[in-house]
């Protein structure tokens, strides 16, 4: 097929913006440098995009140069995750870290690190070492000023440390796992109004009703239990190092709702085509995970090649390897697949022992120093039960004294976030596919492959406790009725290998098949179908599927749910003029949510702040009410599709509509003809680090405004915050792979490849993303010289 621009022509006109066609008329750098620690020399071709193809002499070799070029791209990022992740951030930051820090040490891995490194590939623990050496040695280069120090540690008086081996590995706190969240806004609704309420919030998939587990009562549960998970798990925040001092914090309702839709709003598409429905008679395999996008890119893009080893693709800067992409004969990518991997447990205690079988069993107790930046170090207490760690306790008022801890498959060897993929790195066949994806652990995924010979294939893949008598849905008493049953075999998870309609797809929804067992349900929580109706309906309208047809669907603005939210409105009438002309825009629109879309602005403002809210009002005690919040949007429309809201159902959209109408007047004007999507909808990235930077670095540090088209219900999933409409999450990488013709390939990033802000890769890729263009993804040795930028040649140094 040749080199991309001829496979798709017309159809990536948008290709190169001005910015990276300028970038390729310059003429190719030849650098040469000397890395401590490197054994054999080397070879790195940076192209036009930022990305690095690193030719190694060996494994080894390519491992460590991967780890000191992330840190020459990523190093403040990087090092700020290790910090959060291992409770170090008050060394660096100062004494109002604290609290996160040993929430952070929570959720340390602390088992056996003979099982831990024996639970992945056979090399992984070579590829960890080496890569945290290359981390080392560009951390000593910097620390010995032969490398600049990024802003971020000038802005903030730090220095970056230096990795140990393990550190990647004990970390867990980036690996999305669930439900503790929702199990947690369930009992306080339960508690509230009682489970028929909590519907509203989440629709629950397969059918099922939720009950409250014997010896449980819901309204002893705090509303701030989850604190500690919640200050492990969230972005590091710099308001406390402003003049201003520490941020307000949010009450413990706020703060779990915006952790459930952060969670949720954390989706991705894939799918795979088999040779039979394409056009080149190849399979293609196309992924775009969807996480929350800002500055850095939270994915990197790299290429390592060595004897052994010759993979591409994307994964999170931190860890080695590649996360999801190809190697010379298979493609693998990943979307979530929901398993419950948490369990909240409740304990009635007598000091520091807990009630467990008919006895009292001591908690373990564990005493840590946090170092503390111009301060005497701080000591701080852990506690743990057989179940995981105590997140909180509460004094007898009248119920007795409780504790609360979490059980979670972080604990267990394996789990490391993402690094399951070393078994991807060298696999060739779906035998080897189906072998990693039966030692994966987090994050639960679907698994989709694609290999050179044709097969293609999908397979569910993770941890999966098994729970002989509960459903997980809420918390549980502690005291030994509530135990898993070990870990499901993954050999028994659902799977598909060259399934008969020639294609497979996931977008998060529940895909178990119909005739699974009901008791290997591994979770009753998905995403609603709306991506997923819009994808199966697109791929099977193709009958010879191009790249390009694929890059146009990870973009597709088209929000499925929305048709039966409109088809509510059939037969509605309005004597208000602008009421009755927004009811024939909606009843009219095409459901494409493009940035010039009238409708699409009207429908946006409507679901998202004013339908969910009055439906609840008028169906949830008012007990309940912030609990719920607005609902779930598939929720609500299901429930307005009952026959149960005939009554009030045409009276709650038209008013709803009514009040979206004046919001969206004191918003864009009064002139409905003005009014736009695009408008309204846009991606504006800043980093968290600008608050300390003054006016002109603050305005270095972002990426300014582009109007973005689609929503969470739409493949391109682009989720925005309510408030103003930005974008928060969607598509931190898009992939889409020519099987067996690996040059076609084609693949964006956002907003950049690197996290220096004086680079001319920190933001140009942001408007081919926004936009829905791509870049080369090169393989062969020949496109990658032909759109070189940079060429380093790489020897030992002392």
């Amino acid at each position: 097929m040749g080199r991309v621009g001829k496979a798709l022509m017309g159809a990536v006109a948008g290709l190169l913006c001005a910015g990276a066609a300028s970038a390729q008329s310059t003429a190719v750098k030849q650098e040469a440098w000397s890395v401590a620690g490197l054994n054999a020399p080397a070879r790195m071709v940076v192209d036009h995009w930022g990305i690095p193809h690193i030719f190694a002499a060996s494994s080894r070799d390519a491992f460590f140069l991967q780890g000191y070029n992330a840190a020459r791209d990523r190093l403040w990022q990087i090092d700020l995750w290790r910090k959060r992740g291992l409770g170090r951030l008050s060394a660096s930051l100062g004494p109002s870290y604290v609290p996160q820090d040993r929430a952070a040490r929570l959720f340390l891995y602390r088992g056996d690190m003979a099982a831990e490194w024996a639970a992945y590939a056979p090399g992984a623990r070579e590829a960890v070492e080496a890569f945290t050496a290359g981390v080392n040695a560009y951390v000593a280069e910097v620390n010995a000023g032969k490398r600049p120090l990024p802003v971020e540690f000038k802005l903030t008086a730090s220095r970056p440390e230096a990795w140990a081996a393990e550190d990647v590995l004990r970390i867990r706190s980036h690996a999305l796992v669930s439900n503790v969240s929702s199990e947690v806004a369930r009992a306080q609704v339960a508690c509230a109004a009682g489970l028929p309420a909590d519907l509203l919030r989440r629709t629950l998939s397969p059918a099922h009703t939720p009950t409250i587990p014997a010896g449980l009562d819901p309204c002893i549960v705090p509303a701030d239990v989850l604190k500690d998970y919640l200050l492990a798990t969230e972005p590091v925040s710099f308001e406390a190092l402003t003049a201003a001092g520490k941020k307000a914090e949010a009450a413990p309702q706020v703060q779990l709702a915006e952790a459930l839709d952060a969670y949720q709003n954390e989706g991705s598409n894939n799918w795979v085509i088999a040779p039979s429905r394409t056009a080149t008679g190849r399979p293609i395999l196309a992924n775009d995970p969807h996480r929350p996008v800002g500055l850095p890119s939270l994915r990197y893009i790299v290429h390592l090649n060595a004897p052994d080893l010759d993979i591409i693709g994307a994964g999170e800067p931190s860890l080695p390897g590649v996360s999801f992409g190809h190697n010379g004969q298979m493609a693998w990518g990943l979307t979530i697949f929901y398993i419950d991997q948490e369990d909240l447990y409740v304990y009635e205690t007598k000091g520091e022992s807990y009630r467990y079988k008919g006895g009292f069993e001591a908690m373990k107790v564990v005493h840590e120093t946090i170092e503390v930046k111009g301060e005497a170090p701080r000591d701080v207490t852990l506690k743990f039960t057989r179940h995981g760690p105590v997140l909180d306790e509460t004094p007898d008022t009248g119920k007795g004294a409780h504790a609360f801890a979490m059980r979670t498959v972080w604990n267990l060897p394996g789990a490391s976030g993402y690094f399951g993929s070393s078994r991807m790195w060298r696999a060739k066949s779906w035998a080897d596919f189906k072998a990693g994806q039966e030692a994966w652990g987090t994050p639960p995924l679907n698994l989709v492959f694609a290999e050179t010979g044709g097969d293609i294939g999908w397979s569910a893949a993770g941890l999966t406790p098994s729970r002989p008598n509960w459903d997980g849905l809420l918390p549980v008493p502690g005291d030994g009725r509530y135990e898993w049953a070990g870990m499901m075999p993954e050999s028994q998870l659902p799977a598909l290998h060259n399934p008969p309609r020639g294609f497979v797809a996931t977008a998060n929804q529940m895909n178990l098949p119909a005739d699974y067992p009901a008791n290997r349900t591994t979770s009753y929580e998905w995403a609603d179908r709306s991506r997923i109706t819009r994808i199966e309906e697109v791929l099977a309208g193709l009958p010879k599927a191009t790249l390009a047809d694929s890059m146009a669907l990870q973009t597709d603005s088209h929000d499925a749910l929305s048709r039966r939210t409109i088809a509510l409105l059939k037969g509605l009438n309005a004597p208000d003029p602008p009421l009755a002309k927004a009811l024939e825009l909606l009843r009219t629109w095409d459901n494409d949510e493009t940035t010039g879309s009238a409708a699409a602005a009207i429908y946006q403002v409507w679901v998202s702040g004013h339908l969910g809210r009055a439906v609840v009002a008028s169906t949830i005690p008012s007990s309940a009410r912030a609990l719920v919040g607005s609902g779930s949007l598939d929720g609500v429309v299901t429930w307005l599709e009952s026959p149960q809201a005939a009554a009030t159902r045409d009276g709650l959209l038209l008013a709803s509509l009514a009040e979206a109408l004046g919001d969206l007047r004191a918003r864009l004007g009064p002139d409905m003809a003005t009014w736009t999507w695009g408008r309204l909808h846009h991606a504006d990235f800043t980093p968290p680090i600008a608050v300390l930077a003054d006016r002109q670095l603050a305005q270095q540090l972002g990426t300014g405004a582009l109007e973005i088209p689609g929503s969470a219900q739409s493949p391109r999933a682009a989720t925005y915050r309510a408030s103003d409409f930005n974008q928060i999450a969607g598509a931190s990488v898009r992939l889409v792979m020519d099987v067996g013709a690996w040059d076609n390939s084609v693949a964006v990033n956002t907003p950049g490849q690197s996290g220096d802000p004086f680079s001319v890769h920190y933001r140009d890729l942001f408007p081919l993303w926004a936009t829905g263009s791509y870049v080369p993804l090169d393989f062969s040795r020949a496109a990658i010289d032909h759109d070189a930028e940079l060429v380093v040649t790489l020897t030992p140094g002392r």
